[in-house]
């Protein structure tokens, strides 16, 4: 089993047609697209031997497609990074994952000067070179080969990376097509979230189809051109996260354009809260997708399909929806314990799509997986049907006076305020109570907001032990290049307050 496979049976039978755009203009039809792929990983056999790794470092490119192809041609392992890392984060990452090889965009490639790695700048002579040579039969693969070392981003603690073999992500790609999206050839998809996440991920159940790539030239998410290429290329869809969706909803709602016309918006990666979706679907009409997943079961461990949404209570919207196909989720105690219906506990799942491992790390693995089963860490309640409603992060849990506090039910409830733009809620130390609830607000645009309004707020719609004890001010919320708010950093912020450099000079104390 090599993932190579369906992009060989896309090319046979739609050899013609356009795989790969950059913007409006083809980069590549499916005959050229299994051509480059092929003689670019024809050519890193000159490199590696099957199962080293190969560390790709670029933003959003037309390249992409052929060079994941192209890897797991070779028998190879693609180890994608997040574009907006760090230069020691670059570095980290390589180091940790071993890869004798490294694909770096123009921008990125001075991060990997002496690395001791051969480094290939996309675009460049020798890149054109080695996807214009000659190819060779791919590699053969077990299922269980490594496919894709997956650094998890990283949003409470330092990234691990998910060892995904190739079983794993042709599942996560058959659970797509019979879950999620009805995929069809001559259908896009709009490459505007990180190729080297889920969009990424993506690739493989929209090959399979023989469906577009599209990559937009500013290489990321500008509300603008999403719109256009989305009218230029027929049957558009787009795996975005929240934050994405909440700026072109608003992009839209500003300009007055119509917001109808995609085919769907898979939404995943973070938070979609609950008056959010609500706003979503007035403005994009029935075409949101929910997914739920995480690195270690790259997205497919429970959905909202389009249809699900329509008419739906407020408990279905508020939820990640049911299990996913051929994925068993269950919520338990800390003894791994099913809880019963309306009881929160640690999700857990169990499938062919859960990661192999933590590349390197096997204690992290073994408290990840028990008897089969991913401990998530994530936690949530499921009702009698199935349906699944997460709650927060279990590190994220806020413990305050023996009680446990979960911040998405506060940021919930303040994000209807409407002076409101973002929120994120975190924990701060307390020698009497533990923790205290402290809210990052950031207010909607020429707002001047008051923090005795939002406090007043929470006590009309809050037990009073979980309103914020303090609020914060913040221009921008941190968040990585996936829209994950890195809580982690706020919690930086907060233990370093008192000191000459920290940003956070005051608090504005709860009335």
């Amino acid at each position: 089993m090599n993932l190579f496979a369906n992009l060989s049976q896309a090319a046979r039978r739609h050899a013609n047609a356009g795989a790969v755009f950059h913007g409006t203009r083809c980069h590549a039809t499916y005959a050229g697209l299994h051509a480059r792929a092929g003689a670019f990983g024809a050519a890193l056999r000159h490199h590696t031997v099957p199962g080293d790794r190969v560390l790709v470092a670029a933003a959003n490119c037309p390249e992409y497609p052929e060079i994941l192809f192209g890897i797991w041609a070779a028998g190879l392992v693609v180890v994608p990074v997040n574009a907006k890392l760090h230069p020691r984060e670059f570095l980290d990452h390589l180091a940790d994952s071993g890869a004798r090889v490294v694909l770096a965009s123009d921008k990125l490639a001075p991060c990997f000067d002496d690395c001791g790695a051969v480094v290939i700048r996309i675009g460049s002579a020798a890149y054109a070179a080695m996807v214009d040579g000659p190819a060779l039969p791919p590699v053969e693969c077990a299922p269980d080969d490594l496919a894709w070392l997956f650094y998890t981003s990283g949003t409470t603690g330092r990234s691990k990376g998910a060892m995904l073999t190739h079983r794993n992500l042709q599942q996560m790609a058959l659970a797509h097509v019979a879950d999620l999206e009805p995929v069809e050839h001559g259908d896009t998809l709009l490459h505007a979230a990180p190729m080297s996440h889920g969009s990424g991920v993506c690739i493989v159940p929209y090959t399979m189809r023989g469906a577009r790539h599209v990559v937009p030239l500013s290489g990321g998410f500008e509300p603008d051109e999403f719109l256009a290429l989305a009218d230029h290329h027929p049957g558009a869809g787009a795996f975005l996260a929240p934050t994405m969706v909440r700026r072109l909803r608003l992009h839209i709602e500003e300009t007055g354009r119509p917001g109808h016309g995609m085919r769907s918006i898979v939404y995943g990666g973070g938070p979609m809260y609950l008056d959010e979706i609500r706003s979503a679907l007035k403005t994009f009409g029935p075409v949101m997708v929910q997914l739920y997943g995480q690195g270690e079961a790259p997205m497919t461990i429970t959905g909202l399909r389009c249809h699900e949404h329509v008419g739906a209570s407020d408990a279905v919207l508020a939820s990640v929806g049911w299990a996913r196909s051929g994925v068993e989720v269950r919520v338990v105690d800390a003894d791994g314990t099913d809880v019963p219906p309306g009881v929160i506990g640690e999700i857990v799942c169990r499938s062919d799509i859960v990661m192999k491992g933590y590349w390197n790390n096997p204690d992290a693995t073994s408290a990840a997986i028990r008897d089969g089963w991913l401990y998530t860490g994530d936690m949530g309640e499921m009702d009698g049907t199935g349906l699944l409603t997460l709650r927060d992060r279990s590190k994220d849990v806020i413990i305050s006076g023996g009680t446990n506090i979960y911040p998405r039910e506060i940021e919930e409830v303040l994000l209807t305020h409407p002076d409101v733009a973002e929120i994120s809620v975190v924990g701060e130390p307390d020698a009497d109570w533990g923790e205290n609830v402290i809210a990052f607000v950031v207010f909607r645009e020429g707002v001047s907001g008051r923090t005795d309004d939002l406090d007043a707020y929470c006590i009309a719609h809050l037990a009073r032990f979980k309103r914020p004890k303090r609020y914060v001010i913040m221009q921008s919320l941190p968040k990585n290049n996936y829209g994950k708010v890195l809580k982690r950093e706020l919690s930086g912020l907060l233990a370093t307050a008192g000191d000459a450099g920290s940003p956070l000079r005051s608090f504005d104390p709860a009335v």
